[in-house]
Formats: structure tokens, C-alpha cells, sequence
């Protein structure tokens, strides 16, 4: 009877680890990053350049301005991160399987990489929506401002205010924004791994660290207009008339490329790479990690 415990635990971990160690890094991750993804949403909602934005943000709300959100993006990792990562690793390992065991071409792990970014921002999008607001809040207007003390209260709001179908308000743009930066993440890795390694000759370490930095920056570039157009779709408010700036995505899009051009989708472009990037480098060099220790322990 022990030993038959003990083959269904050794079976369970094995599906459930890249669950966790997912959501677990990329929390950790989220706790540093947590201060530029706030100076990038106040860039993207028109309060100035970084160092303004730092600067009005120290002198009018305090250090604790820069973790506002924070709970939001805990939880957001929790959902998001845990559902894509674990999810691309069960994709790959069927792949592999389908494959008869052979490696996958680019192709195949970029289409696991877009299939697991959406299945990861269907899960997080309620929590990614919460994020946004709370970071948003303290642009608005006082009598417009929601208040929500913590994520959950931000949810709660959500639902009572609004329907439990609001939660995934700007879903639609969350799910392409992170297959786009799956997309760009995936891609250029393993494109960069083959020419560290086949054209300049790197070792282990220097190829997952450089690899990682490319991987982040095209994430990064291939993202950003989707995240940008979600910003906008996600903090929108009717006016006096009930009307909302935007009918959708796409109108959104046309609207800010007819008035800003193709440019203004890459607005807060150098704060967006510094956040997206190492979020990036470290689940690349987190993953290379386990799959050494793994590897070492037989498993």
C-alpha cells in the first residue's frame, strides 16, 4: 500500500511541478518588477517620461505608491504565469511524444508557446484587470476614483458593480498580447541558443544569458502594442453621456494610430523591456536550473 502511494505521488509531481515552480518564480519575480510596471502603466496613461513619473510619484504618494497593485500582480502571476508555463511544458512534453521522441522545430514550440500564452491570460485576466485599475486609480479624478484595498476587493467590486463577465473585460486583447509575447519569447530563445552555440561557441551559461536577454527584448518588442491597446481598453471610463472612448480593440488601435501614428503603440517602449525582460531572463534561467538539478537527480 506504501509502495503504491508513493508511485501515484512520484506520477502527480512530476505534472504538477511545472505548475509551481511557474507561479512561484514568477511572483518572486513580480515582488522587483513590481515598481516599473507601475512608472510603465503612469507612462502609458500620459503622466510624462520615467524619471517625471518617479519623481511626481515620490513627492505626491510615497514610496508605497511604487507596490500599489501589488496583490493584484501576485495574484495575477498565481493564475497567469502558473497556467502558461505548466501548460507549454504538458503541450511540448505531447509534442515530443507525437514526434516520436525527436526534438521540435521551431514552428512546433512557438505554436505551444502561443496555445499556452492564451490558456494562461484566460486564467489571469480577471487579475490582470484588477492590476490595472488599482495601478490606474490614483490618475483619476477623485469622485471617479474606485478604491480597492487588495485584489480581492478589487474582484469582489468588480462583480457586484458590473457582472461576473466584466472580470474578463479586455480579455480579448490580454489573450493576444500574450500569445504575441510567447510568440516573440519562444522564437527568438531558441534562435538565439543555436547561434550562441553553433556560430560564437558559448558555454552553458553564457548562451542561457544571452539567449535570455534577446528572448526578453523581442518579447518585449512583439508585445508592447497589444499591451499598450489593453491598457486603454482596460482603464477606459464612460463619459457624461455614457459612452466609452472606445467601442473595442480594434477601434481602439485605429483611433491611436490615426492620432499618434505607429509610434505611439511603443510609448514607455525602454521601461516596458527593463520590466518584460528579466521577468523573461529569469524564468529561462529558473527553468535552466531545474532542468540541471533534474538532470543530476535522474528524474
Amino acid at each position: 500500500m506504501a509502495e503504491e502511494k508513493k508511485a501515484q505521488s512520484a506520477g502527480v509531481w512530476p505534472t504538477v511541478k511545472p505548475f509551481v515552480n511557474g507561479g512561484a518564480s514568477g511572483m518572486l519575480a513580480t515582488c522587483v518588477i513590481q515598481p516599473i510596471d507601475m512608472i510603465k502603466v503612469r507612462i502609458q496613461l500620459g503622466q510624462g517620461s520615467a524619471a517625471t513619473v518617479t519623481k511626481n510619484m515620490l513627492r505626491e504618494e510615497g514610496v508605497g505608491a511604487f507596490y500599489k497593485g501589488l496583490s493584484a500582480g501576485l495574484l495575477r502571476q498565481a493564475t497567469y504565469t502558473t497556467a502558461r508555463l505548466g501548460s507549454f511544458k504538458m503541450l511540448t512534453n505531447k509534442a515530443i511524444e507525437a514526434n516520436d521522441g525527436k526534438p521540435l522545430p521551431l514552428y512546433q514550440k512557438a505554436l505551444c508557446g502561443l496555445t499556452a500564452g492564451a490558456i494562461g491570460a484566460c486564467v489571469g485576466s480577471p487579475a490582470d484587470l484588477a492590476l490595472i485599475r488599482m495601478q490606474a486609480d490614483a490618475t483619476l479624478p477623485v469622485a471617479q476614483r474606485r478604491n480597492y484595498t487588495n485584489a480581492f476587493h478589487a474582484l469582489y467590486r468588480i462583480v457586484v458593480d458590473e457582472g461576473v463577465l466584466a472580470l474578463w473585460k479586455g480579455a480579448g486583447p490580454t489573450v493576444v498580447r500574450a500569445m504575441a509575447l510567447n510568440m516573440g519569447m519562444l522564437a527568438s530563445y531558441d534562435q538565439s541558443v543555436e547561434f550562441c552555440k553553433d556560430s560564437l561557441g558559448l558555454g552553458e551559461a553564457a548562451t542561457v544569458l544571452g539567449a535570455s536577454t534577446v528572448s526578453g527584448f523581442f518579447a518585449a518588442a512583439c508585445s508592447l502594442p497589444f499591451d499598450y491597446v489593453k491598457t486603454q481598453i482596460q482603464k477606459m471610463q464612460p463619459d457624461a453621456s455614457g459612452k466609452y472612448p472606445y467601442s473595442g480593440s480594434l477601434d481602439c488601435a485605429m483611433k491611436t494610430l490615426k492620432s499618434g501614428g505607429p509610434f505611439k503603440f511603443y510609448t514607455g517602449f525602454p521601461v516596458y523591456c527593463v520590466r518584460i525582460a528579466p521577468h523573461v531572463m529569469m524564468t529561462w534561467i529558473f527553468l535552466n536550473q531545474i532542468q540541471k538539478v533534474e538532470k543530476k537527480m535522474g528524474l
